[in-house]
């Protein structure tokens, strides 16, 4: 499957169960990165617009690119009441976008799939001059708790190329590369959710990586993950925890 069509079929657990980003993170990106209330800013790999909706909450200009066509018409549907917001179909290496055209550009929970050199050329050539780029992740916590372990395991055990698609993979000396020597700025936040069973599986099944009903792994994968909620919530709960990465600067 093509990266841009492994979302596909995961549209409505994405929207329901995918986290969005703490607000003191979105202002951090305000007081000290730049954004304004119009700036003109291409949420790149924009998915179902959450972040893309962050940023018109605070005024911006969003001009959204997405590959994936379930994923955009569900942003589309989502933000269509924002005279901000402009949905583009193109991607990360072929925005369609013209020459130095956006102040700033942000790929949040996207720049693990793009392809970074020809990324890195097509930034270059849409950005305005002085332009920055943000790279952010809401990167699940996996250690610290038995919970979180447990988790992890799973997803090794039963998740479909989840080592290869992992942005984990991506290490500080590959950011450093991308970003123009000595301009790269990095801050870290906390934030969390709580679920029941039925949001903790639908958090798995919006993951790229978790076989779908009819895989020879789901059915093991879903009764382990039962076993693992019973081990571990507390009055029906269990929190998600997450360490949301903010990596930015001149390309």
């Amino acid at each position: 499957m093509k990266n841009t069509e492994k979302f596909s079929n995961r549209v409505d657990s994405y929207l329901k169960y995918r986290p969005s980003y703490p607000e003191e993170a979105v202002q951090y990106l305000y007081d000290f990165v730049g954004l304004r209330s119009n700036s003109k800013i291409s949420d790149i790999g924009s998915g179902t617009g959450i972040f893309s909706k962050l940023l018109l909450e605070h005024g911006s200009n969003v001009i959204a690119v997405e590959p994936n066509r379930a994923m955009r018409a569900a942003a589309e549907q989502r933000l269509e009441s924002y005279p901000k917001y402009q949905s583009i179909t193109g991607s990360a290496e072929s925005t369609g976008l013209p020459d130095q055209s956006v102040e700033f550009i942000v790929c949040a929970q996207a720049f693990h799939w793009f392809d970074r050199l020809a990324a890195q050329t097509e930034f270059r050539r849409i950005l305005q001059l002085g332009g920055r780029v943000i790279l952010i992740w809401n990167s699940r916590i996996t250690t610290g708790t038995p919970f979180r372990e447990q988790y992890n395991q799973l997803l090794h055990t039963y998740g479909i190329d989840y080592e290869k698609v992992n942005h984990k993979n991506i290490s500080r000396k590959m950011l450093l590369s991308f970003f123009k020597e000595g301009s790269m700025q990095e801050v870290r936040f906390r934030m969390s959710q709580e679920f029941d069973f039925e949001g903790l599986r639908g958090r798995l099944l919006s993951s790229s990586y978790s076989p779908v009903p009819g895989h020879p792994n789901y059915n093991p994968m879903m009764t382990e993950l039962r076993n693992l909620f019973d081990r571990n919530h507390q009055d029906g709960i269990v929190p998600f925890d997450y360490e949301t990465e903010i990596f930015w600067g001149e390309v």
